[in-house]
């Protein structure tokens, strides 16, 4: 961690612009300190630090004296934790030599990203160093809305099984400093967090954290909603207006695409991850729910049906390749036999002048009573669902670009049957900053429901293309593969869960679509 006295403004967006003033607050404490290499008049308030370097008298015609007396600050909101600074020897018993008190700050920095950083306030005076640092702590007492206790899900076999190292040297610490307690669950097999969250004690806890991929994060974000099901009493197979999940959800990409972490921070990095769950930063995030001839199926942020399922339903049956390797495989096995569904497609638009209460009202309600709703038939090669952007590496700009995380509404995004050539120019628009929807057989809607029919009487199967088929047709669902016989019912739940993040910076293109309502 980098040391000392950072310039202007350190709690400030690095590079960007000087805020005006704050209005006047009350002066908590004030006192002499040492930072960076001088002695500072160093003033506590309500709302931030601020200290000027302490110069004598300003000597006749020098011109840069005013710069180097000019005033720095932090805000308080920006500290996560406090320190008293000691030296301590090689084999020395005690607590060591008082050098004064050490301040951990939450720095933000360009795309996006969190940097933890600190400042240190040197003074020998054990007296004047106790009061400023019980005062201090005081204060990070009062931010209510930051976590004490979190309870912890390790999936070690994410990414190479490289999720551990990432939770022990990179997480723990930062929450340790932080003072935060956790109790961590390594998890041993595919659903064993979903059956742990049926019935572990959540009492006590202020927030859940997932460490490891979109497997991972999905299955916990699933199991949070379903025990928020259960606690209301809800029936489970039939959850038409769920209840929101009772505790926050933090991620902490630790797997090999993390597009859930990367919508939800800008970045799929782990040090902003954590810093985020540290300062409590809030992130209402929309959920759907997929049901099915009046089930439910699970809930989930993002779907693809046609060549996404059943590249997805492909690679399960590779498990043993690596994920990247069988991933790769698995697409371009998929695109030597493309072949377009032939399927029913029956949407709700999206009425944007609806506030959050008349959306939830209209939920509360029968589907199908008094909506205007859409229907279109033909061969399609992609049928993508989406709540979320689906940042990720192979699509810097999200699989839906267009989409926020909490506006109410999904992306359908429709690829009708065109030629092979076709098909591959619009997978490599993903990649890069063109339009990968400007295309004349791709449409795209803002939508609230979706219904999506499979015309054919039998499904697909991944292996043979002239042997038996499957009577279930693929679906990627966040990642998991669902496979479904029949006509499968999306509908959209405003800010369902919570996440822990923060508001990110506009990483997408202005909104252009190929057809729109």
């Amino acid at each position: 961690m980098p040391r000392g006295r950072r310039g202007s403004r350190v709690g400030a967006l690095e590079g960007g612009r000087e805020e005006a003033a704050p209005p006047a607050e009350r002066v908590l404490l004030r006192g002499i300190f040492e930072i960076g290499s001088g002695g500072c008049d160093v003033e506590l308030g309500e709302r931030a630090l601020r200290w000027r370097p302490i110069r004598p008298e300003r000597p006749a015609g020098d011109s840069k004296f005013d710069l180097l007396c000019k005033e720095d600050s932090i805000e308080l909101k920006d500290i996560f934790s406090v320190k008293l600074k000691r030296r301590c020897f090689f084999k020395q018993q005690g607590s060591g030599t008082l050098l004064g008190i050490t301040l951990f700050i939450c720095l933000k920095k360009e795309h996006n990203k969190l940097k933890d950083s600190t400042l240190d306030l040197i003074n020998y005076s054990e007296e004047h160093c106790d009061i400023w640092f019980r005062e201090l702590k005081k204060i990070l007492a009062g931010f209510s809305d930051r976590p004490k206790s979190l309870k912890i899900f390790l999936n070690p076999q994410s990414h190479n099984k490289e999720a551990s190292e990432v939770y022990y040297e990179k997480v723990e610490p930062l929450l340790k400093l932080a003072g935060i307690k956790t109790d961590v669950t390594v998890t041993e097999y595919k659903g064993h967090a979903l059956s742990l969250l049926k019935e572990c004690e959540l009492q006590g806890f202020d927030g859940i954290v997932c460490v490891g991929g979109d497997g991972s994060a999905n299955e916990v974000a699933h199991g949070l909603l379903l025990r928020a099901q259960e606690s209301a009493g809800m029936e489970k197979d039939w959850v038409f207006t769920p209840v929101r999940a009772q505790l926050p959800l933090g991620l902490i990409p630790a797997g090999s695409t993390n597009v859930l972490a990367h919508s939800l921070h800008g970045i799929p990095h782990v040090v902003t991850a954590t810093l985020h769950i540290i300062m409590g930063h809030i992130q209402p995030v929309d959920v759907c729910t997929f049901s099915t001839t009046g089930k439910l199926l699970r809930f989930g942020f993002s779907a693809m049906f046609g060549f996404g399922g059943r590249t997805l339903a492909l690679a399960e049956k590779y498990r043993w390749m690596s994920p990247s390797k069988r991933r790769d495989f698995a697409v371009i096995k998929t695109l030597t036999r493309l072949k377009p569904e032939d399927c029913e497609i029956s949407f709700l638009p999206f009425n944007g002048s609806q506030d959050e209460g008349e959306r939830m009202a209209r939920e509360s309600v029968k589907s199908d009573c008094g909506k205007q709703w859409r229907t279109i038939q033909g061969q399609f090669l992609n049928v993508s669902i989406m709540a979320i952007p689906c940042l990720c590496s192979v699509a810097p700009r999200g699989l839906a670009p267009n989409t926020r995380l909490n506006n109410g509404s999904m992306d359908l995004i429709i690829v009708r049957n065109t030629s092979r050539s076709e098909f591959i120019k619009h997978l490599k628009r993903y990649a890069g900053v063109k339009n990968q929807f400007n295309f004349p057989f791709i449409e795209t809607y803002n939508v609230e429901e979706v219904k999506v029919h499979p015309r054919s009487t039998v499904g697909y199967n991944p292996e043979e293309e002239d042997g038996p088929q499957e009577t279930a047709f693929p679906w990627n669902v966040d990642g998991d593969l669902m496979e479904v016989a029949s006509e499968v019912h999306v509908r959209l739940h405003p800010g369902l869960i919570s996440f822990y993040g923060g508001s990110i910076e506009e990483v997408n293109d202005p909104k252009v679509t190929c057809s729109c309502l």
